[in-house]
């Protein structure tokens, strides 16, 4: 099973030129995921590529800052005021990253797309999107 996760811009590139190999996020996924595909939010709004996940680990927000800090590409501070309200975290770090030559439109994918608020299942083969 695949996700799509909306990620600010600042972070879906970080992700798309290696530099981010984890995605933090608060909510845990109830299915195992594979591959995750990158929603690059407003103003981009737009699909930058995709990556394979390599584990998903829920902890403390401080342990996971702890094991991930540097790979993360988020200062502390916005880090502690992203978990402020919650004991566990998520995170998902990254494996193989597929960037897409040209980012696709969601309607050419999507008949109707409304970008997750926190993440969207999604069963397309995502190789015959690169």
């Amino acid at each position: 099973m695949n996700v799509i996760l909306s990620i600010k811009p600042e972070y879906a590139w970080a992700i798309l030129n290696g530099q981010k190999t984890v995605e933090f996020r608060k909510n845990v996924f109830k299915r195992k995921i594979n591959k995750v595909l990158i929603y690059s939010s407003a103003p981009d709004q737009v699909f930058l590529g995709y990556f394979s996940v390599k584990e998903i680990d829920r902890d403390s927000p401080n342990s996971l800052w702890k094991k991930y800090s540097k790979k993360g590409c988020i200062s502390k501070d916005k880090f502690f005021h992203y978990y402020s309200d919650k004991n566990e975290g998520t995170s998902i770090l990254i494996k193989k990253v597929f960037k897409f030559q040209t980012p696709l439109k969601p309607k050419s994918i999507f008949k109707s797309f409304t970008p997750p608020q926190s993440f969207q299942y999604c069963d397309l083969d995502l190789s015959q999107l690169t």
